[in-house]
């Protein structure tokens, strides 16, 4: 996202020539002619910087320094006076700075990015500061539009406990987090929630661990041991890399969905299953459904309320806040947050990260950094790895490389993800027809 000015100036001209010079260097430029309208378009805008031209004749000049200090504007003020006590006048007013009319380009320019970056460290610092809900609260997955209609799909998720959940993201991206915020949110809340690990076992011993097991003792009796589902009866059973589960169990699992009831192994009756089934999976929903891992109907069934946690670098700005602070607050114990755990450096360089190994490789990462700075001192550039401290603390305006074909292919890919890997759907959003897409998908060997 590109910074932000605000024009202020009586002269029309002057604010063309100005304007243009600020959006040939890249700014978003918003121009008004007086304080008044220009007050109205900062509560509008939020522009990061206010530059306001004024004579300084009067006290009423100063006035409109303080009314838009008073809104958080970064105000820099260019004023045709060149005696000392205006330029002091205006500071104490709020000013970030004081440029005397008229001004060289260049100084112009550089003053107003020295104030973009320092207003862009002051509102990070507040969002870090502000975000409510630390830990594993639903405030950890941020407030943009994207993550408000993540949250709204997850109250419906939680509020329809009978209905099984397919969580869908890349390694690492919080989905057991988001599974426990579920579980945590829904009636069955004060039940259990366990996990069921799927990749890398035998089938014969998961399905015992999953249903439990009866065999003859001795004296004719029956040796009875509960597995997974009876231990989370009136709760979650939550199953990590479903797309793991061995062939030989996924007819158990669906029979648990579909009948609510289960067999223990070894035992001859059925029993009432009182579980709720939540699936997550590293593979895109279209990856599940097309039976190379996990069979059709099964797939179909644990299909019934998908959600996609997108990774961490594809989040907006404040939601990558929001998980940092959630971060940080769990690493700490929980304990309440302060703005003076991470410099502004520091927080610049980790929001501005592009994290590929999502949230588990930021877990580690803050937590070497507290280690390091052992409480003593707020976690600072030299806490961090070299990947961080060598990068610049651009966040968003970071440049990645990227050819046209590789940015249509991720493009595709985005879109088909979104639609559940329907190719309809996601021809129709991207303008082109059903057999351009699949030409696509095949020339760019998109895995659907």
């Amino acid at each position: 996202m590109p910074d932000s000015v605000l024009l202020v100036a009586g002269d029309v001209e002057s604010l063309r020539g100005l304007g243009s010079m600020f959006e040939r260097a890249g700014y978003e430029v918003a121009r008004e002619l007086d304080v008044e309208t220009g007050l109205a378009a900062y509560d509008r805008l939020r522009p990061q910087v206010v530059l306001l031209e004024l004579d300084l004749a009067g006290a009423g000049d100063l006035e409109a320094v303080a009314r838009f200090r008073d809104r958080g504007a970064a105000v820099i003020v260019m004023g045709g006076a060149t005696e000392a006590p205006a330029a002091v006048a205006a500071m104490q007013a709020g000013a970030e700075n004081f440029l005397v009319a008229p001004v060289d380009p260049r100084h112009l320019q550089l003053a107003v990015a020295r104030v973009a970056e320092k207003a862009r460290l002051r509102h990070l610092i507040e969002l870090f500061r502000r975000q409510a809900h630390p830990g594993q609260g639903l405030g950890s997955l941020g407030d943009s539009p994207a993550m408000r209609e993540l949250v709204r799909q997850v109250g419906l998720a939680a509020a329809a406990e009978r209905i099984p959940v397919l969580l869908l993201g890349e390694p690492g991206v919080g989905k057991r987090r988001l599974a426990r915020i579920i579980h945590d949110m829904s009636p069955r809340a004060r039940g259990p929630l366990l996990t069921v690990e799927s990749g890398g076992r035998e089938p014969g011993s998961l399905a015992e661990e999953l249903l439990g097991s009866e065999r003859p003792a001795a004296g004719g009796a029956l040796e009875r041991r509960p597995g997974l589902v009876e231990s989370a009866s009136g709760g979650t059973l939550s199953f990590s890399e479903i797309e793991a589960l061995p062939a030989e169990v996924q007819p158990l699992l669906l029979r648990l969905l579909e009948a609510r009831t289960f067999r223990r192994v070894g035992g001859t009756r059925d029993l009432a299953a009182d579980v709720r089934v939540i699936a997550a999976s590293s593979r895109p929903l279209s990856g599940l459904l097309d039976g190379s891992c996990v069979r059709e109907d099964l797939a179909y069934r644990l299909n019934a309320m998908p959600i996609t946690l997108p990774a961490v670098r594809e989040r907006a700005r404040e939601d990558r806040v929001a998980l940092l602070r959630s971060v940080v607050a769990e690493a700490r114990g929980g304990s309440t947050m302060s703005e003076s755990v991470i410099s502004p450096e520091a927080l610049e360089r980790l929001v501005g990260y592009p994290w590929p190994g999502n949230v588990s490789e930021m877990q580690q990462v803050v937590s070497r950094a507290l280690l390091l700075a052992g409480g003593r001192e707020p976690v600072g550039l030299d806490h961090l790895p070299g990947e961080f401290r060598n990068r610049p603390g651009t966040g968003d305006r970071r440049h990645t490389p990227m050819t046209l074909d590789a940015l249509e292919r991720a493009h595709i890919e985005r879109t088909l993800r979104h639609h559940g890997g329907n190719r309809t759907r996601a021809a129709q959003e991207l303008g082109i027809s059903r057999a351009t897409l699949i030409n696509k998908i095949r020339r760019y060997s998109i895995e659907r």
